[in-house]
């Protein structure tokens, strides 16, 4: 089975068009989405029917927990919350009432999603380095034999096994026998690693391999959105440099 695995869309119209073209091009069986899909940008409505369509799955991201009254966000810095403000304000009551629907985690046989730690879902924990990624070291007995996850934006691989944590370093990797994984995706439409491009996986779980995908978009459209709509302006500069 080959299967796509999207997060962090946070209402990025452009950057979702061009990331579905590409899953659609990779004759993927499914798609699976980790979540995040309102937020930072100004396209949530447009965002989530594209996801509703094309997911068999979507999770609760934060931000979309924040926007469907699913969490207190009370704590994040004003620009963040005027967007979720602003998003909860246009989204319609059709996309609200899915955001309020939505799961915490899925999971396929030894295939296991979940948008932050895996460990406690509702937490949002993020899971970016190696240190983090040792944490869950005593929970591997419960984690499924690969892990998806979002939420940092970045993209990240963690191989768990014979005592030991190490980084994986490769656009596409195997899955090794006696070792489970952690991987994060990535951001479609809001990318931290200093690459501007769009970013998904592809799995492949009969070749047992994974491929990080990165996708060129119109960033200077998703940008002068967030411009009109007069939400936080580093929200759209910030997409220029992938930070």
């Amino acid at each position: 089975m080959r299967f796509a695995v999207i997060s962090d869309i946070h209402s990025n119209l452009e950057a979702l068009t061009e990331v579905l073209r590409a899953v659609e091009a990779q004759k993927v069986d499914r798609v699976v989405s980790l979540g995040d899909i309102v937020g930072y940008g100004a396209s949530p409505n447009e965002c989530c029917r594209l996801v509703r369509n094309v997911a068999e799955v979507t999770l609760l991201g934060n931000h979309d927990a924040a926007v469907a009254g699913r969490m207190d966000y009370s704590f994040y810095y004003e620009g963040a919350r005027h967007a979720l403000d602003w998003s909860a304000e246009v989204l319609s009551e059709e996309n609200h009432a899915w955001l309020r629907s939505l799961p915490y985690t899925y999971r396929v046989g030894e295939i296991g999603f979940s948008h932050g730690s895996p460990v406690d879902p509702r937490a949002y924990e993020y899971v970016f380095a190696l240190e983090q990624a040792r944490e869950l070291v005593p929970e591997m007995p419960d984690l499924a034999e690969v892990t998806f996850i979002g939420h940092s934006h970045l993209c990240k691989a963690f191989a768990l096994g014979n005592g030991e944590v190490n980084d994986v370093v490769a656009q596409k990797f195997s899955f090794r026998r006696g070792y489970q994984y952690l991987i994060s995706v990535g951001s479609v439409g809001q990318p931290r690693d200093y690459d501007n491009r769009a970013c998904f996986v592809v799995c492949d779980t009969t070749a047992r391999t994974v491929e990080y995908i990165r996708v060129e978009y119109d960033i200077e459209g998703a940008a002068r959105r967030i411009f009109e709509a007069e939400l936080a302006p580093n929200f759209g500069r910030r997409l220029f440099l992938g930070v």
